[in-house]
This record gives structure tokens, C-alpha cells and sequence, in this order.
């Protein structure tokens, strides 16, 4: 039985600093066992140094600028500030644009209003939205706001300045709509107006009312 031949490795390998790594050298010696033919094994290769990093300094940002435009709208009146405003208002569209996004519209209307007719045969024709549907709407809004469908036993949650402005919304409506509505939707849009100004009376006065500190009491009396 033969022993194994043996060897040694002995790395003397010398590294310089990084300024001066041009003159690096490398060192390496093996002695093999007596009677040992084999060749010794390749060292393994040096890993590769770590990357230097560089430290950047932080760009400085630059301080904001004022908007001309605000620092503009600033020094308006309320008149010049609205025909500042309309200014930047994106052109409106042609009478031949408006004209045949109308018709794709209604196009569009017809293939959804056929899909849901062939899911539910049975179902109900799509109602066409008029005038009456736009004041309903507003109407619920602003009672919503105000309380109204409450769930019993719970307290209502009052947004009494967004009724106030769905009820301003209204006025607009009746303003502007004004000598272009028939005689039915005149008569019904000043009595939802009507309705929704005296809840809206109503419960300012109530909020007045509890917002108001409790009054002492008399000279004399008891407490």
C-alpha cells in the first residue's frame, strides 16, 4: 500500500495600495512530495477588487417660482379675473365636430341600449332622460344633503352648505333656462325651488338656534 503523494501550496502574494497598483506582483511556489510526478494544481484566481464608489453631491433644487399667472390673478378684480379664466378655456368645438359626436354618441346609446336588450328580453325600454329628470335629481341631492333618508333610529348627517349650493345650482338652472321651458317645467322647477329653500330656512334656523349660548339666569333666582 502506497501513501498518497503530498504537497504544499504557499501563496506570497503582495498587494500594493490603489494609488500605485501598476507594479503589482504575484508570487507562487509548490513543493511536491518526494517521488511525486503530478504536476501541481493552478491557484485560484484573484477576486475581483470591489468597485470604488464616487460620492455625488446633491443637486440642488432650485426655489420655486411664483406663477406669473397667480401672482397676476392676485392683483385682479373679480371681473378681470373671470375673463382671465375664460382666456384659458380650450377653443370650442365646430358646429360640424359638435354635429358628428353627437351622431356616434347616439350611436354608441343604441348598441348599449341592444346589449342589454338581448341579455333581458324581458326588460323594461331605456327611458329617455328630459328636462324633469335633471330637476329630480338636483332635488334628491339637495334633500339628501339636508337630511332626508335617514335610516330610522340613526342621526341624520346634514351638509348644509353642499344643499346650499345644489340649491344655488337650481336658481341657475331657472335663470338661465328662463323663457325656453314650457309652462309645466317652469311650474314644476319653482316648486321644487320653493320646497327646498323652506327645509333650507328651516334648518339654518334650527342651527342658529342651538349654536346660540344658553341665556343666564335672572337676577335672584335660584341656581
Amino acid at each position: 500500500m502506497t501513501d498518497t503523494p503530498k504537497f504544499t501550496v504557499v501563496d506570497r502574494r503582495k498587494f500594493r495600495s490603489e494609488e500605485d497598483s501598476s507594479s503589482s506582483t504575484e508570487s507562487t511556489t509548490s513543493t511536491l512530495a518526494a517521488g511525486s510526478s503530478e504536476a501541481a494544481p493552478k491557484s485560484a484566481p484573484e477576486p475581483p477588487s470591489a468597485p470604488r464608489l464616487k460620492l455625488v453631491e446633491p443637486v440642488q433644487q432650485p426655489a420655486p417660482v411664483e406663477s406669473p399667472v397667480a401672482v397676476a390673478s392676485e392683483s385682479l378684480d373679480d371681473s378681470e379675473a373671470d375673463a382671465l379664466d375664460e382666456s384659458q378655456l380650450p377653443p370650442a368645438p365646430s358646429a360640424e365636430e359638435f354635429r358628428f359626436q353627437q351622431i356616434s354618441y347616439n350611436k354608441a346609446a343604441e348598441r348599449l341600449d341592444d346589449l342589454l336588450k338581448a341579455q333581458n328580453p324581458g326588460g323594461p325600454a331605456a327611458e329617455k332622460i328630459g328636462f324633469e329628470h335633471l330637476v329630480q335629481q338636483l332635488y334628491l341631492s339637495a334633500m339628501m344633503q339636508m337630511g332626508a333618508g335617514t335610516p330610522e333610529g340613526q342621526r341624520p348627517r346634514i351638509d348644509i352648505l353642499g344643499a346650499r349650493q345644489t340649491i344655488d345650482l337650481l336658481g341657475v338652472v331657472l335663470e338661465k333656462t328662463r323663457g325656453n321651458l314650457s309652462p309645466e317645467e317652469e311650474r314644476t322647477l319653482q316648486t321644487v325651488l320653493f320646497e327646498l329653500r323652506m327645509t333650507f330656512l328651516e334648518l339654518t334656523r334650527m342651527i342658529s338656534v342651538q349654536a346660540q349660548p344658553p341665556m343666564p339666569p335672572p337676577p335672584g333666582a335660584k341656581r
